[in-house]
């Protein structure tokens, strides 16, 4: 007797039709990265759609391909330059892997992305069901994607009562995603209606159920589950830090310090910091002599001064910055790795958001000594 395996169990080609259907008569149409076949603006727009919102990316993608328009003038391009025209976007170890997989595509594939997702997979930055998404948009390749708005629809439609995020279940959610692939045409279809059902219908908080071509087979959406479906990551209390930012400024221009290119804003500038980062239950006060006194490398500090403090959020801690600027009557040598920038262009630098932020105080002329 002949045993059924996965894909035939959990196959259902109503699945696919229904989803197919739903987003050519109802999907998103009009996005720029979208009625292409162009590998490199897909890519492009995949990876700077990972954990962003399309809205927060249009802007930056336009720019970006405004100043790199092809995947050489990116693999050529400064990396300095790289980060500063992603400055703002987050999660800057995207902008690192693909300034990377830019440069692995023009070496070994002479500027032409691979259309075999096991090979776009194998490049920096680019995981399994994005190598799958470029590759099916790109070339109609048949392959699944799982990114996190198909778990969220399949959690749902199928009744996973299990947080999507571990191994055992991810697993099992990607045996179900190879198995509904549609066969013959509509693969770009069904893969950018997976993306669009999770993106505009079947959101994390108040789904629109009733416009889901998915709700008479939703499991959630029969047992009124919704609002629990999927199951979410257990709870962990979040590490709280702190950091002693030092702007030190003179005659119009701020001292920045590059940061290494691992760890967070990796590659880009920020301001000098003093002790690195501490629990805040371990950091005590520090004093303007001891601050002045650890800035005396830059320069004979003349005055200290406690700017507005700054709490930014990362993925597993939140960081808590007081910054203080502090006025220089005479420079030191430049240590290395740090520049002077003038203030008067300071949203040209390649800086973490949350600093651009912060030196925006620094803005008023009065300041600038």
């Amino acid at each position: 007797m002949k045993r059924s395996t996965d894909t035939e169990i959990l196959s259902d080609p109503s699945f696919s039709r229904a989803v197919i259907d739903w987003q050519r008569a109802h999907g998103r149409h009009a996005l720029p990265w979208q009625n292409t076949r162009d590998a490199y603006r897909i890519w492009l727009s995949e990876i700077m759609l990972q954990q962003t919102q399309v809205t927060a990316v249009l802007g930056y993608y336009a720019r970006f391909l405004e100043r790199f328009p092809t995947v050489h003038d990116l693999a050529a391009a400064p990396a300095e330059d790289v980060m500063a025209h992603w400055s703002g976007l987050g999660y800057y170890t995207r902008a690192r892997n693909l300034h990377a997989c830019a440069k692995r595509v023009v070496a070994d594939y002479g500027g032409v992305f691979p259309s075999d997702p096991a090979l776009l997979a194998d490049l920096p930055g680019i995981g399994r069901s994005t190598a799958a998404a470029i590759a099916a948009f790109s070339a109609g390749a048949r392959a699944a994607i799982l990114d996190g708005n198909v778990k969220r629809v399949f959690a749902r439609v199928f009744g996973i009562d299990a947080y999507p995020g571990i191994k055992p279940v991810e697993d099992a959610l990607w045996r179900r995603a190879d198995a509904l692939l549609p066969e013959g045409d509509g693969i770009e279809a069904y893969t950018q209606g997976l993306m669009d059902l999770g993106a505009t219908l079947c959101t994390r908080g108040k789904p629109d159920c009733d416009r889901c071509p998915l709700r008479d087979r939703c499991v959630a959406f029969a047992t009124n589950r919704t609002s629990v479906l999927p199951v979410p990551k257990p709870k962990k209390a979040t590490p709280e830090r702190r950091a002693l930012m030092l702007a030190v400024v003179d005659n119009g221009q701020v001292l920045l310090q590059q940061r290494p290119d691992s760890g967070i804003w990796g590659g880009l500038l920020s301001l000098p910091e003093y002790d690195g980062h501490v629990a805040l239950d371990e950091a005590d006060d520090v004093s303007p002599t001891t601050l002045a006194g650890a800035a005396g490398e830059f320069g004979t500090v003349a005055e200290v001064e406690p700017l507005l403090p700054l709490v930014h959020g990362f993925t597993h801690y939140r960081l808590h910055i007081q910054p203080y600027r502090m006025g220089v009557s005479a420079r030191g040598e430049t240590p290395p790795g740090h520049v002077w920038w003038d203030l008067a262009t300071i949203t040209d630098a390649p800086l973490p958001a949350p600093i651009k932020k912060l030196l925006g105080q620094l803005a008023a002329p009065s300041l600038f000594n």
